[in-house]
């Protein structure tokens, strides 16, 4: 299923760092600052040595003289009306004078320079950010659970540079690259855009695509890349589920299914379907996370710990709460807990929150 091309891609092409733009009104205003500045300093070096100058056969310029001479010099025009005539005057010129006037001219056509170098400089940034980039996540599709899932992200501590977004339609990414995420243009079942997210050393793969079939496609590329690393999948129908999880994927997560169980218990239960939004939603009320043991909880049971504990996983099994196997803590347990995010608490470790 997956899809090669006979021809390999730049691989720097659809890359999208996230960077902050300078209008370019305020581009045009800061050369023309920068362009009077220097006009005025040479004006001032000249004037402050206006004895060594002469204009025509007389010895000595007037402060005018000094502004003209600055500027026909700084332009390059040079009428050659005005001239030094002291050594000192033309090693002033050789030492400030010629290094104003590049400077000058730099400014006057850095609009040209900074089109010509551009690319230059994005290729730079990005060679940069590739070389850099490790343990990030990356998510496909930057749709309605896209962003839901870099928000929970966040909330759980992971920072917006470790976060790659890859997504087919542009202005996807124009908009993740609006808050800081580093975005990759193109189809996320393809190798060589998932390559360019590097997730040969991604920490999580989240695919969260519109359709099932994509979601497939996306979780047998990235298995196929990555061996290793966790993949958590949405998936709309649940008879496709199965397939998700053949296909590779750690966690499976059926969108439609979960949302018709809350619909169904809305009439019923309001409160359980408010509780459960509450939980799936970080970073206020009440969160679901996971975490160590600490060594004074070792050697207690669950129910005698402050958090509210759901589930722990001990050598690979998941138990539950209430299951007697579990007796009391030991030092490897890994722990799925409630807490209220208003009360102080561990923070999560290096696992990703429970979904429910």
């Amino acid at each position: 299923m997956n899809r090669e091309r006979t021809a390999p891609e730049d691989p720097h092409t659809g890359v999208q760092i996230a960077h902050t733009e300078e209008p370019p009104l305020r581009q045009v205003w800061r050369r023309v600052v920068l362009a009077a500045f220097f006009l005025g300093l040479t004006v001032l070096i000249v004037w402050l040595d206006r004895d060594s100058y002469r204009d025509g056969d007389v010895v000595g310029i007037g402060l005018l003289d000094a502004v003209y001479y600055a500027t026909v010099t700084l332009s390059t025009t040079g009428y050659g009306d005005i001239t030094p005539i002291t050594e000192s005057a033309r090693l002033v010129n050789i030492l400030f004078i010629t290094p104003l006037r590049i400077m000058f001219l730099i400014v006057l056509i850095g609009t040209t320079l900074e089109a010509l170098t551009a690319r230059s400089r994005e290729e730079f940034r990005i060679r940069r950010w590739r070389s850099r980039v490790r343990q990030h996540v990356i998510v496909c599709g930057y749709g309605t659970k896209g962003r839901s899932a870099i928000r929970s992200l966040q909330a759980n501590g992971t920072p917006l540079e470790q976060i790659v977004v890859v997504d087919p339609e542009p202005r996807a990414i124009e908009e993740a690259n609006s808050l800081g995420l580093t975005g990759i243009v193109g189809d996320a079942g393809r190798t060589e855009v998932l390559r360019r997210a590097s997730v040969e050393r991604a920490r999580a793969v989240i695919v969260a695509a519109n359709r099932d079939d994509a979601s497939v496609l996306i979780t047998l590329t990235v298995r196929q890349l990555n061996p290793s690393v966790p993949i958590t999948t949405s998936v709309r129908e649940e008879e496709n589920a199965n397939l998700l999880r053949q296909s590779g994927a750690d966690t499976v997560i059926t969108t439609s299914a979960t949302s018709g169980r809350l619909l169904g218990l809305s009439t019923d239960a309001p409160r359980v379907v408010a509780v459960v939004e509450d939980l799936v939603t970080g970073g206020q009320g009440l969160d679901l996370q996971q975490r160590r043991v600490t060594a004074g909880e070792v050697g207690l049971g669950p129910r005698q710990l402050r958090d509210v504990v759901l589930s722990v996983t001990r050598g690979g099994r998941t138990l539950r709460f209430d299951d007697p196997l579990i007796g009391t803590l030991q030092p490897d347990d890994v722990l799925v807990v409630v807490k209220s995010h208003v009360n102080p608490g561990q923070q999560p470790i290096g696992g990703q929150a429970a979904a429910v």
